[in-house]
């Protein structure tokens, strides 16, 4: 299941635009969550992951542009797509370089383009999770501590000092430090 959330100001954009996506034919199954004030999805962002996010460039609340920011901070691997009429080239950097979108998708939008980007952006979504995965897999496979090291580790962290045995002389172990 490919969880999509969907943000602009005009309803009946919201609308289309599920159309569009869910006529795709690559045996995906899509959830759609919509809302017509990007406050209300920021909230929502913090609540459940998404896969796609895709929001308006221009609404009344905000700009596509300080969501998607707001929404990257929230869920860094979510895959960010900006929908614009506007064909400004500012417009569009700015996108890219404040939010980190991966595809701008123009209104009103051709809907071979549109499933096409969408493609793309489920396809970078997946690479960026099998990426974190192998990381983590890399990680693990380098850590030179033992299961026994890492317990002692977790301990210690969890109460500095309760592997700290203060040992006599003779050997036995000294409860109180005297020296």
């Amino acid at each position: 299941m490919r969880r999509f959330l969907l943000v602009d100001d005009e309803a009946p954009i919201l609308s289309a635009l599920q159309r569009a996506i869910r006529r795709m034919k690559d045996g995906d199954e899509f959830e759609f969550e919509v809302f017509t004030n990007p406050l209300d999805a920021i909230k929502r962002s913090g609540e459940a992951p998404f896969d796609i996010v895709i929001s308006d460039f221009r609404m009344p609340q905000m700009l596509g542009v300080d969501f998607l920011r707001i929404f990257k901070e929230v869920q860094p691997n979510t895959t960010r797509l900006l929908l614009t009429a506007s064909t400004e080239f500012e417009t569009i950097i700015s996108a890219v370089n404040e939010a980190q979108v991966f595809k701008y998708l123009v209104k009103p939008w051709v809907n071979s383009e549109l499933e096409e980007n969408i493609g793309l952006a489920l396809a970078h979504r997946d690479q960026i999770l099998e990426d974190q995965r192998l990381a983590n897999a890399l990680r693990q496979s380098l850590d030179p501590l033992s299961a026994e090291q890492k317990e002692m580790r977790a301990l210690e962290q969890e109460e500095p000092g309760i592997t700290h045995v203060n040992w006599a002389p003779d050997g036995s172990v000294r409860l109180v430090d005297n020296e």
